[in-house]
């Protein structure tokens, strides 16, 4: 049996519940196994849940929804619910290391992270889409996406300054993770890649397709390619593929 998750107050109306301090796949699946079973019956005053890699935040009334009520709902649903969960989506998004057809890189600093690497520009672009990566968590600008499953070769440093602002849907790297950065801003990340696939659809009902928990595989393709696919993103399709996810590899 596992260890109940440690339960930490975050002010007056958010309990956090806790179930490590690692970035680990086993410690993600129970906290969104405890979120699964929460949105599936949420007890009153339970306003939002926020995942992250290792940690349920739980926003709730605290006029209709006693502190005390929830974290017992908490630990015996953690309890019950363990690391089962259903099976994730595998999703394949097209991506782009080149140069656009309009002559923009997609891949900005693949250079840089080969000069810090020592392997040849190839070599990380070919280890990159090579991997399938765990989306852990949302945070920090819509659709953000922080991704577990880098290869190891290319865990570079984050910057020690900011770069100016990465086009939309940029696939980054840093401090030993990945990242889909769905809307311009400045980054302490690499830009390895971008993707025509959106993350972050406001205008629809399923504003962010893809869920923690799933996993992504990327698919290179050309130049030509990538603006084409961008062309039909932009006027609404869907250009990642989704499938059921086999599992994960054997140790």
């Amino acid at each position: 049996m596992e260890p109940p998750p440690r339960l930490l107050d975050a002010g007056e109306a958010a309990l956090v519940a806790e179930f490590g301090s690692a970035v680990d796949p086993a410690i993600n699946d129970r906290v969104l196994a405890l979120d699964d079973a929460l949105r599936a019956d949420p007890p009153a005053g339970l306003r939002e849940t926020v995942p992250t890699y290792r940690s349920l935040m739980m926003h709730y009334d605290p006029l209709v929804l006693d502190r005390a009520a929830l974290a017992a709902r908490v630990v015996a649903l953690a309890d019950a619910a363990g690391a089962g969960r259903a099976a994730p989506t595998l999703w394949t998004l097209p991506c782009c290391y080149a140069e656009t057809s309009a002559g923009e890189p997609c891949g900005e600093d693949v250079a840089a992270i080969a000069e810090r690497t020592g392997l040849s520009a190839e070599r990380v672009a070919g280890l990159h889409a090579g991997a399938t990566y765990r989306v852990y968590m949302y945070g920090f600008a819509p659709g953000f996406a922080y991704l577990g499953g880098l290869p190891r070769e290319l865990a570079v440093p984050r910057r020690a300054k900011p770069r100016p602002p990465h086009p939309a849907n940029a696939l980054l790297v840093g401090g030993g993770l990945a990242a889909i950065g769905t809307v311009p801003m400045p980054t302490g990340w690499y830009v390895i890649a971008r993707t025509p696939a959106r993350l972050y659809v406001p205008e629809r009902d399923e504003t962010f397709p893809v869920a923690a928990g799933d996993r992504i595989r990327f698919a290179p393709v050309d130049a030509a390619t990538f603006s084409a696919l961008e062309r039909r993103a932009a006027a609404g399709e869907v250009v990642a593929r989704r499938e059921a996810y086999a599992g994960d590899p054997a140790p």
